[in-house]
């Protein structure tokens, strides 16, 4: 009789383990992966049903992405159009690029605009050296600026003149996210957190059960680690945010500041208040772009432009006549908003 209630007790327990287990795998377990493309780093998370590690198939769609749209992989298709090859023909990745290029550049009356590569070029902050820089080499440039000075016909790129170059790093890291944020959907996984470069795209909840929360960096000058001064958190539902600034990419040369973000009207690194723009959107290609028109635009027209186009969210943070941080944000985000 003992006996068989010992054995009913392991058996008990061996049951109880199986269903538990079951239980763990059919939850699936958090996988975290990084490593670096773009010049940049990445850092994703996801909840796995069976536990693969999919760094591997990452790095390939990332690579695969580099040989699409980066100016430093001499053998790209954006990098063989600059280079006026005649057999070149855009994939379905340059071709989404430049077509959301395109809508922003209208949208933005033009700030945002992919044919600056020139102008960043002469500035410093492209694949060439630092050029001597005067008026006169600007003004040329920007005869070859504007997006009106190119376009797709099928998969061939257009160019009213030769040295028209195209640059999207100002969108390509927004959409490398989206392009592995699709990938985990098409495997059935419905928890994740994309970011590469800090650009981010999340879906669904974190290993603890709760939203992702994604913090803004703070745009002082020697912040160059994401993360090690906050301005603020926000909760991202099945969204996407990028940012922009001018607080990690600059040179100072004669006592004078440059910043990456070129004004494709002037020609010249963007000086205003405005230090930094996050900008959510649906997918992390548009916000990518809107950060950059933003810091482009300034503060005044852009909260004008937020106010007239609802489908983007924006944190933005400029200085004030004194010095001082002040931020301004859309109304939608105050209950996703926690200030540092």
């Amino acid at each position: 009789m003992k006996k068989t209630i010992f054995q009913g007790i392991i058996l008990s327990v061996i049951i109880f383990t199986i269903l538990l287990i079951s239980h763990r795998n059919s939850r699936g377990e958090y996988i975290k992966i990084a490593g670096f493309t773009q010049g940049t780093t990445y850092h994703i998370t996801y909840r796995s049903p069976d536990g693969r590690n999919l760094q591997k198939q990452i790095d390939s769609l990332l690579a695969d992405f580099d040989m699409s749209a980066s100016i430093y992989e001499p053998n790209s298709i954006i990098s063989r159009i600059n280079k006026n090859d005649p057999y070149v023909r855009a994939d379905k990745k340059f071709i989404t690029l430049f077509k959301k290029s395109a809508e922003v550049n209208k949208k933005t009356g033009g700030a945002f605009d992919v044919t600056v590569g020139p102008l960043v070029n002469a500035w410093g902050f492209g694949p060439t050296a630092i050029s001597e820089t005067d008026s006169i080499l600007i003004d040329s440039l920007l005869q070859l600026v504007g997006m009106e000075k190119v376009r797709l016909e099928g998969q061939r790129v257009i160019k009213t003149h030769p040295d028209i170059l195209l640059d999207f790093n100002a969108i390509a890291q927004g959409y490398s996210v989206d392009i592995v944020s699709k990938y985990l959907e098409s495997l059935g996984i419905k928890n994740y957190l994309v970011e590469i470069g800090g650009e981010v795209r999340t879906r669904g909840r974190n290993e603890k059960g709760n939203r992702w929360r994604i913090g803004i960096d703070k745009p002082v000058e020697g912040n160059m680690i994401p993360g090690a001064y906050m301005q603020a958190i926000v909760t991202l539902g099945r969204r996407a945010l990028a940012t922009s600034g001018n607080y990690r990419k600059f040179y100072e040369k004669d006592g004078i500041k440059y910043s990456h973000t070129i004004n494709p009207a002037t020609g010249y690194p963007v000086m205003s208040n405005l230090l930094s723009a996050t900008v959510i959107a649906d997918d992390c290609i548009t916000a990518d772009a809107y950060a950059t028109a933003f810091m482009v635009m300034g503060l005044d027209k852009s909260i004008e432009f937020l106010k007239k186009n609802r489908f983007l969210d924006a944190y933005l943070i400029y200085s004030d006549e004194l010095g001082n941080f002040k931020v301004y944000f859309t109304p939608r985000l105050r209950k996703y908003l926690e200030e540092v």
